[in-house]
């Protein structure tokens, strides 16, 4: 399996590159800005972008979507984000105001998404967004999250911005994420990987 970091953007989003080996078809997951960064990494594995998706509607995770030419896949909670500059913030914190011109398809809660050897679960994360989603992988391996904006390293994601709940993100982590596996490997939009079983220490959330 193929699971490429690309760091992109002003705000350093993690975008990844996902395949089941080289030469193989590409699922993108966030791809920010810097959609030339990204080419490069599909390039190095001579990988066919087959699909996008994002982990959630801000401006600084959708900002390439429609550089692939590919389907991009979104929780239905974020759509009108890929759809409006003001509603993914693009408006008014971006360089320029973006929206998605791609070809989009709704996800919602346990939905599965194949690629090849790939099988990602979705699991739904509102809080920071209200169509935050994270992506358990069933195969070819079964230790890892995509956790988008929710869960960081040594942190949360914001609940402040418009659609935001702390309530929400916050039953999320503990009923959704601590519930995996300790050894999960988490892999966060923003900073650096960890594990459920280390965000679980930290936490101060009552489990």
């Amino acid at each position: 399996m193929i699971l490429e970091t690309v760091n992109v953007g002003a705000l350093e989003v993690n975008c990844y590159v996902l395949a089941g080996s080289p030469g193989g078809r590409a699922i993108i997951i966030d791809p920010g800005d810097q959609g030339a960064k990204i080419r490069a990494a599909l390039d190095k594995y001579k990988l066919k972008p087959a699909v996008v998706i994002n982990t959630h509607g801000h401006y600084d995770h959708i900002g390439s979507d429609d550089d692939f030419g590919v389907t991009v896949y979104v929780h239905k909670n974020d759509l009108p984000m890929l759809l409006d500059a003001r509603k993914n913030l693009s408006a008014a914190f971006g360089s320029s105001a973006y929206k998605v011109s791609s070809p989009i398809k709704t996800l919602a809660d346990g939905d599965i998404i194949r690629l090849d050897e790939l099988e990602l679960e979705v699991i739904h994360l509102p809080g920071h967004t209200p169509g935050g989603i994270g992506l358990v992988m069933k195969k070819p391996q079964t230790d890892i999250v995509f956790t988008g904006d929710t869960l960081f390293c040594m942190g949360v994601g914001r609940w402040d911005l418009p659609g935001g709940s702390q309530k929400a993100l916050e039953e999320g982590i503990r009923e959704k994420l601590f519930s995996l596996p300790p050894a999960t490997k988490v892999y966060p939009g923003h900073g650096s990987a960890t594990t459920i079983g280390r965000e679980k220490e930290r936490s101060t959330f009552r489990i």
